[in-house]
Order: structure tokens, then sequence, then C-alpha cells
């Protein structure tokens, strides 16, 4: 099992986290870095180089939006020639905790899928509260697209028109996400990943505590209920997504 977007830099003890997570059947793990310092982004990169079946994304994260600067992007541009980084991300618009003004993250955003584009690396995207601005800032990019922690149904027409790759959480699991599980079903099986987000966003059997990656799994077999299918046959075909999304050996 993968799961495709953890922040280890943020659990208590990303090591430990990585070693349950094997314990649980979970061989593999993107973790993801964010800016605007390096600190985060140097973090992912040395949990992939520590740990085999560990790869790392790195982005700025659109709460940093406000304090980017230009040497921000250009010490993302130099981290992501590191082999272990797979991906560009997260990165995106952010209007429901509105942290940084709208124009600053649309800036970046487009900013980051440039870098993406010369890169002809994957891009992977947060989206909160910011459908419209979301799909026409993704609407002119080539490469693909990955939502992270799927939570807006109003975009799933389009990533389903353009083919991206629709991720979901353990938010999928909780008894009021019917919303989200009809998300899931909606998603072409050949788009379709899963993820913790940790450490946020436990799945409804350890909710209020703390995420890690071993807890994928539940995601996992609520997705498989959700659309009706084998949880085995689900898992590979998630991974199998992940690997042909990422890029991955």
């Amino acid at each position: 099992m993968i799961d495709t977007h953890a922040h280890l830099d943020l659990c208590d003890d990303g090591d430990a986290a990585v070693a349950r997570a094997r314990d649980a059947g979970v061989t593999r793990i993107l973790t993801v870095g964010t800016g605007p310092s390096a600190a985060g982004q140097d973090a992912a990169l040395g949990h992939a180089q520590r740990h085999a079946g560990v790869d790392a994304v790195l982005g700025i994260h659109p709460h940093e939006a406000g304090t980017a600067t230009d040497g921000d992007l250009g010490e993302l541009r130099r981290l992501q020639a590191h082999d272990g980084a797979v991906a560009v991300g997260e990165t995106g618009l952010d209007y429901f905790r509105d942290y940084a003004p709208h124009g600053a993250q649309r800036e970046l955003f487009r900013r980051t899928l440039e870098l993406a584009a010369a890169l002809a690396k994957p891009v992977v995207v947060h989206s909160r509260a910011a459908d419209d601005d979301t799909a026409e800032l993704l609407e002119p990019f080539e490469g693909t697209v990955v939502l992270h922690c799927f939570s807006s149904p109003p975009l799933l027409d389009v990533a389903v028109e353009r083919g991206y790759y629709v991720s979901f959480a353990g938010n999928v699991t909780y008894p009021k996400a019917e919303e989200l599980r009809a998300a899931a079903r909606a998603v072409p099986a050949d788009r379709l990943l899963a993820e913790t987000d940790a450490p946020y966003l436990a799945p409804q059997p350890l909710r209020g505590r703390p995420n890690e990656p071993a807890h994928v799994v539940h995601t996992l077999h609520a997705l498989a209920a959700a659309r009706g299918e084998d949880p085995a046959e689900l898992e590979r075909r998630i991974e199998a997504n992940a690997v042909r999304a990422f890029g991955l050996s």
C-alpha cells in the first residue's frame, strides 16, 4: 500500500512512523515538505534519503504565499534537482483559512505551475474554497495534476474531464462525508489515489488522534466500500496509479 501524501516532518517521530507504516503493510510513502523556508523541504528530502520506499514532494504552501520570495522559489528549484524529489507541491489556493492575500496565492500558484512545467514534474494541488480560481489557473498546465485531500466536489467534473488524479484522505471515512464518498465513486478507476495528510485528518476509527501513514489502510477500506470494490484489488490499482502519476520506480 502507498500513502501518497504525508508530512513526516510534522509527525512526532517521522522515522518511527515509517517503521509503523511498514508493519501495517504501507511500504511506500510520499512525504511532503513545504516552505517558504527550506527547512521543511530539507526534512522531507532527509526522510527520502534515509528510508527505502519514501520519496519527497517539495513546494511552498499557499498559506505562505504572503511571505514567499523569489529566493524561496529559486531554492525550491534547486532542491527539486535531488533524486528523491518526485513532484512539486503542495501548492495551490486556500481561501478558507485565508492566511495569505488571494492575489499573492494566485501569483505563487502560477509561478509554481511554471516551475513544474519547466521540470516536467507532476504538481500536487491544495484547493479549499477556491474552486473557480483553481480550475482557471490549472487550465493551461499540461502536466500531471494531483488534487490532494480532495474536498471540493464542484471541482470533480473539471478533474474528470482533464484527467487529473484525485486523492482522498481520512475525511472520506467520516460519517457525514457522503458527498466525498459520492465523489470517490465518480472518479475513474485509473485516476484514484489515497493518502493520510498525516499528521492531520485521522480516519474515523482514530479521529482526534495524530494521523500517520499506517492509517491510510482505513481510507483504502472506506474507498473500497464506497465503490463496491475488493480492497485488495483497489490497493493494487491505487499503487499502480501512484507509480504512473509520480513516475515512481
